[in-house]
């Protein structure tokens, strides 16, 4: 049986982007994963292929899934990645997504299988979502840094060339073979606050929907996030406000980010600030979009 598993093959897509996030490792307070749900939820797109999880998880560490189809009988969920095609007839390109936990073997593969299928469906632009745990308050905006190892889309779309070194998941896989593939990829990191990582960010998540919208051209209406994000902020509030120790330590973190916005940037990121916002938001929705790539 062969890893990827095609359910239809999407023909007519325009000069695709394929946009990726992995629950897991790279995936802080599911900002990642909630994005890529509802940006596929938001453009209605349709499921595709599969990549059977067979050769590539661990199934102690992810688990499969019994539910009840019909009250009675019970069925397995297994934990596959899976891909969508949206097709976004304004914009100028449309978009495959592919969602699902962190793989955790033969990484090399499973990287070999998604270049592939990223040639077959003549992907232009390959983009990887991501989230990691900082030292940065709930309060201030979600800082994105938009990061590329391709120096046409550093110069073209403001990205920063990546720097980092040291450990990496999937993500970080996977540019690699894209990169020797000839594929151009962009990788966007959002930083959550660690102090409330255990809980869902929608803030975070809508800040890598509107950075994804200039980065591929494509807008989506983020009312039903941006609603969420806003609850978001008043029950962590509520929450911080309640606890003088919480408090006092996101009053030194609203200092320190205050000291750090003063000063002027003087090297590009170190794999210890990476999630750090090293430029401004790119052009949301309603300006001018970027072409296909």
């Amino acid at each position: 049986m062969q890893p990827l598993e095609w359910e239809h093959r999407p023909d007519g897509l325009r000069a695709p982007a394929l946009i990726c996030a992995f629950k897991g490792w790279n995936d802080a307070a599911d900002a990642a994963s909630s994005a890529i749900q509802f940006v596929g939820t938001a453009l209605g797109a349709k499921r595709f292929a599969t990549i059977d999880p067979e050769e590539f998880y661990d199934f102690q560490a992810t688990r499969p899934r019994t539910k009840l189809s019909d009250g009675q009988t019970r069925e397995i969920a297994w934990p596959a990645v899976e891909l969508y095609e949206a097709r976004v007839p304004r914009a100028p390109r449309d978009l495959i997504l592919m969602a699902g936990s962190e793989p955790s073997f033969r990484w090399r593969t499973f990287s070999e299988i998604v270049v592939e299928l990223a040639e077959v469906l003549d992907t232009q632009l390959f983009v990887t979502l991501g989230a990691l745990l900082a030292d940065v308050p709930h309060t201030r905006p979600v800082s994105v840094t938009g990061l590329s190892s391709d120096p046409a889309l550093v110069a073209r779309l403001g990205l920063a060339p990546s720097s980092y070194e040291g450990p990496t998941g999937i993500v970080g896989i996977l540019h690699a073979a894209c990169q020797q593939a000839g594929l151009p990829s962009a990788s966007l990191w959002a930083a959550v606050p660690h102090y409330i990582a255990a809980t869902p960010n929608p803030k975070a998540a809508l800040a890598l929907v509107r950075k994804l919208e200039g980065l591929v051209g494509v807008a989506v209406d983020g009312s039903e996030l941006e609603s969420a994000s806003a609850d978001y902020d008043r029950q962590v509030n509520v929450a911080v406000q309640s606890d003088p120790d919480v408090q006092a330590f996101v009053e030194r973190l609203e200092a320190a980010a205050s000291e750090e916005s003063d000063e002027a940037p003087s090297s590009l990121p170190s794999g210890d600030t990476i999630a750090r916002d090293l430029q401004r938001f790119l052009r949301q929705r309603d300006d001018e979009q970027p072409g296909p790539t």
